[in-house]
């Protein structure tokens, strides 16, 4: 089971543990933050564009094909501080991801294509669009 811990440090900064690591995470100035890391949405295509890459390459590993590398490029049209700002009027959410992957190796044409549908197998991508359940709880320190 994974846990990370999110500890908010000063201004928006939050210190993001997932042991052994820890980084921050921050917005930019434009949405009172000292951009020291990457905002919400830029750690949720991160978090995809990286499972992407690893299903990949443990695919292509497993069948011995030379897949010598992947950029994966995520992007989206949400923006973190303006959602914050009308959470409570407004039930929008981020619908949209667009996933452009660029393989490099010596592929056919069909391990592209099989590839890309492999790509969308990947477990971040099978919980994204599974419907996600986020249970809640809230308590004083």
């Amino acid at each position: 089971m994974a846990e990370v811990l999110v500890r908010s440090l000063t201004g928006l900064q939050q210190q993001v543990i997932a042991p052994p690591h820890s980084y921050i995470a921050d917005e930019p100035p434009t949405f009172d933050g000292e951009d020291l890391g990457p905002g919400p949405y830029e750690l949720l295509l991160a978090a995809l564009g990286s499972c992407t890459n690893m299903t990949l390459l443990m695919y292509a590993r497993h069948k011995g094909w030379d897949l010598s590398g992947i950029e994966t490029t995520l992007s989206n049209d949400r923006v973190y501080g303006d959602d914050c700002r009308r959470c409570e009027e407004s039930d929008e959410y981020l619908d949209r991801i667009e996933r452009r992957i660029t393989l490099s190796g010596d592929l056919t044409d069909e391990q592209v294509h099989i590839l890309t549908r492999v790509a969308a197998k990947c477990p971040v991508h099978k919980t994204l669009t599974a419907g996600l359940v986020v249970e809640d709880e809230a308590k004083r320190a």
